[in-house]
């Protein structure tokens, strides 16, 4: 169990994917008192990460939060990177997680795009700090192969989305002048920017936060009746 390392992997040093494998088992066997100081690591390093950005990010810094010597963080994590990776991860798979049972409920297009945002907000509310990072890092992180896995979710966000508002104006449910793809771009951006201002246990409920946004998006484009 190493006590000094370099916070900055290189290629070599990476885990390959059999390895983050057996270390997942074996997080998974450790005690709960164990798993639970794993999970505040985690939280503490989802947070520094979002204020102060993951290029300036040491480990040392995300152990001084976390209360630990530099050197006892790497009996829970091998890095940073893979510190991250877990993070991101973890907000992916609770996503998609909720975004499946919406989009397999077999809903109309506005009951699926009303799910969709209101699932994104408690998404947010969960892991308000993973989103932050997400938006601001993923860009330049998905060059590298450990991070590939973030392209592939956002294309699968992309086609989720962009299906739900085709079918809505095929189906008439939508104005059939509607720039689909601009759509898009509005709803997924002005959806997720609530993280850089959204705290949990505010004065609104992630679901209350949808059917407020809601209200004022679907009032642009649903059908005047």
């Amino acid at each position: 169990m190493p006590t000094k390392k370099n916070p900055q992997v290189t290629a070599a040093e990476r885990p390959t994917a059999a390895e983050r494998a057996t270390s997942a088992a074996r997080s998974a066997e450790r005690p709960a008192p164990a798993r639970d100081r794993r999970r505040e690591i985690l939280d503490t390093a989802a947070e520094v990460f979002a204020e102060q950005g993951y290029n300036a990010t040491t480990v040392r810094k995300i152990a001084d939060h976390a209360g630990l010597l530099a050197g006892s963080l790497y009996y829970h994590f091998d890095s940073k990177e893979s510190m991250l990776e877990e993070i991101l991860r973890t907000f992916l798979d609770e996503l998609w997680g909720g975004y499946d049972t919406v989009l397999a409920a077999g809903l109309g297009p506005r009951p699926t795009l009303e799910a969709l945002v209101t699932e994104s907000f408690r998404e947010i509310d969960r892991h308000r700090a993973a989103v932050a990072i997400f938006q601001k890092e993923s860009r330049h992180l998905v060059a590298q192969d450990r991070f590939e896995f973030l392209a592939a979710s956002q294309r699968k966000f992309e086609t989720a989305w962009l299906s739900t508002l085709e079918r809505g104006v095929a189906d008439g449910v939508f104005r059939t002048d509607l720039d689909v793809r601009l759509t898009y771009r509005f709803v997924r951006d002005t959806v997720w920017v609530a993280a850089s201002w959204y705290r949990p246990g505010g004065q609104h409920s992630p679901e209350e936060i949808a059917r407020q946004y809601l209200s004022m998006v679907l009032d642009g484009i649903a059908v005047r009746i």
